[in-house]
């Protein structure tokens, strides 16, 4: 049995280069609409923290979760929980991870983490935040956990990241940086043509989807 488990990316994180925003939840919401587009009997969807709760968002709802510490080893674990909750009922499952934007570094993460993951993709997918940080010359995250320092550890499972060659937030130069520190056979990249970071992503998934990962 698979699940096929989706990630969704850093939402309305910020109002401006210097002003977070007062709620994360997403206005172009691709992860979602990634995940209405999978056909499979399994799909389970994952918003990032303190995304969907508001508005009079809890008293925990840290503005930090969303901005410097997104990345932060508390949330991976909190990601990770979740989808213990969910394994929990079917033992023997392996999931299927997904991740869009910010989500395609907690997908990678979680899949050097677990021991269920049979596949991973991801969607302009910031698998090096260090290198998309500086590239928009932002502040670093100290704190964040960074996929591509753990890209080894992944050799072995088949995994697809797909970019756009629109995509001036993640543009393709960093899946194909991560793929190269995966090494090995089971991971590629594939560039679409006229893709942006925020495109209508779900509109191809499902062509994607059936062309499958590659084979290690």
């Amino acid at each position: 049995m698979s699940l096929h488990v989706y990630i969704e990316g850093d939402g309305f994180a910020w109002q401006s280069r210097t002003r977070p925003s007062n709620d994360p939840t997403p206005h172009n919401p691709v992860g979602l609409t990634l995940a209405a587009a999978d056909t499979r009997a399994n799909v389970l969807y994952l918003a990032r923290p303190c995304q969907f709760v508001g508005p009079a968002l809890p008293a925990d709802c840290s503005v930090r979760w969303w901005t410097e510490d997104r990345f932060s080893a508390e949330v991976l674990e909190a990601m990770n929980e979740v989808i213990d909750r969910f394994v929990a009922r079917y033992p023997s499952v392996q999931l299927d991870l997904t991740g869009y934007s910010g989500g395609g570094n907690i997908a990678a993460l979680l899949a050097e983490r677990r021991k269920d993951v049979r596949s991973l993709r991801t969607v302009a997918g910031n698998l090096d935040v260090a290198y998309v940080n500086a590239l928009h010359h932002v502040s670093a995250m100290p704190g964040a956990l960074n996929a591509i320092e753990r890209a080894a550890e992944l050799r072995y499972i088949p995994q697809l990241h797909l970019s756009g060659d629109a995509d001036k937030t993640v543009p393709p130069d960093v899946a194909r940086r991560f793929v190269l520190a995966v090494g090995g056979n089971c991971a590629r990249t594939a560039v679409v043509s006229g893709m942006a970071h925020g495109s209508d992503w779900a509109a191809i998934w499902p062509q994607w989807l059936a062309q499958g990962v590659p084979a290690c």
